[in-house]
């Protein structure tokens, strides 16, 4: 408990739940184990369809029990496609050339090396509900707002996946609270990589008779760090700089503070489409704010503006919010029943198309 209770959390999370030895890693289409970020995503997509299953059930939705499954396959298809080529799209361009002799060869579904979009997800999600509806006669606004609510557990399991994974850092704290950094900061000792080596030099270097390696000196310090070596520990932690923990921020309110507000919003029956319409609101508003104390993503380019600088995920969750303002005009004012309700149970017929 120590390691909490610290000026500043220093990051020791392996992102492997289990990782696999290195002989079976030599075998080809073999993964170097199996890591918390993918379970992540299997626990949200078993969440969500506990969820359904549980709304449909009680008479909440119209989605009938035994086309859950069917629906949490065009789900699932909607949230990889759509996050990948999202990623791709709008951050990682280069991705779309990119292949080689190593599986699986295209870097565009190369889903094992990291890179998810959560707005090309929720856009893979919108299209996936769309289709699953025409086919099974379903309003598709409604197995958005359904989709919608539901798919707020795994958005908050993947933030705080990518806290594990030691990704999307936050920013770094102003430079009057470094000197004594607040508990609720974080330090990563992947920093040494990337910072300025040479101011570091004089101290790390103090450590050589005791962390091995030459060229792998760094690398192995960053794992005796992780595996909680007091001496490493004691010597990199005031190296290192405060970041906010955007991270853990983002997991809270794209989990329970978005499903909270929506909950509130359909305590009773809405028309098709209101709660799905609110969550793109709710989500935008909050990622824009959030983004705040988020570092830009590497290599992509900021917006300057007048009233500063934007980063790509702020225009994506700005148009985010504008498209979930006219779908939520345009749903409350079309001429059809409201369904749902978490307080109310409706009839099971309610909302066919």
């Amino acid at each position: 408990m120590t390691i909490f209770l610290a000026e500043a959390y220093l990051h020791r999370l392996d992102p492997f739940a289990i990782e696999f030895p290195a002989s079976w890693q030599a075998l080809p289409f073999v993964p170097d184990g199996i890591r918390w970020y993918g379970l992540a995503y299997l626990a949200g997509f078993g969440i969500a369809w506990l969820l359904i299953r549980r709304l449909g059930g009680t008479g909440r939705s119209n989605i009938p029990t035994n086309a859950v499954g069917d629906l949490m396959i065009y789900v699932i298809l909607g949230v990889l496609v759509g996050g990948r080529l999202g990623y791709v799209l709008f951050y990682d361009q280069p991705l779309l050339w990119d292949f080689s002799t190593q599986f699986p060869f295209w870097g565009l579904v190369a889903i094992n090396r990291g890179g998810m979009a959560s707005h090309g997800g929720i856009l893979g999600v919108i299209i996936a509900c769309w289709l699953f509806g025409r086919r099974h006669r379903i309003s598709p606004l409604h197995l958005f707002d359904v989709g919608a609510f539901a798919a707020l557990p795994g958005l908050f399991l993947g933030r705080l996946a990518n806290f594990v994974n030691a990704e999307l850092w936050g920013r770094a704290l102003p430079e009057k609270m470094q000197a004594e950094p607040p508990w609720w900061s974080v330090k990563y000792p992947q920093e040494i990589l990337t910072s300025d080596l040479p101011r570091l030099h004089e101290k790390l270097d103090g450590l050589r008779g005791i962390v091995p390696g030459d060229e792998t000196f760094y690398g192995n310090i960053i794992e005796a760090a992780r595996a909680g070596n007091a001496q490493v520990t004691e010597t990199l932690t005031p190296l290192l700089t405060a970041y906010y923990p955007s991270q853990i921020l983002q997991a809270i309110t794209d989990g329970p503070v978005l499903m909270g507000f929506l909950a509130l919003l359909w305590l009773g029956p809405r028309k098709p489409g209101v709660i799905g319409a609110w969550f793109l609101i709710g989500y935008g508003v909050m990622r824009i704010a959030t983004e705040l104390v988020r570092q830009p993503d590497e290599g992509v380019p900021v917006l300057a503006t007048a009233l500063g600088d934007v980063s790509r995920g702020q225009v994506l969750s700005l148009l985010m919010v504008a498209v979930g303002i006219v779908g939520l005009i345009v749903c409350a004012r079309r001429q059809v029943d409201p369904i749902g309700g978490l307080m109310k149970l409706r009839t099971a017929n309610d909302g066919r198309s």
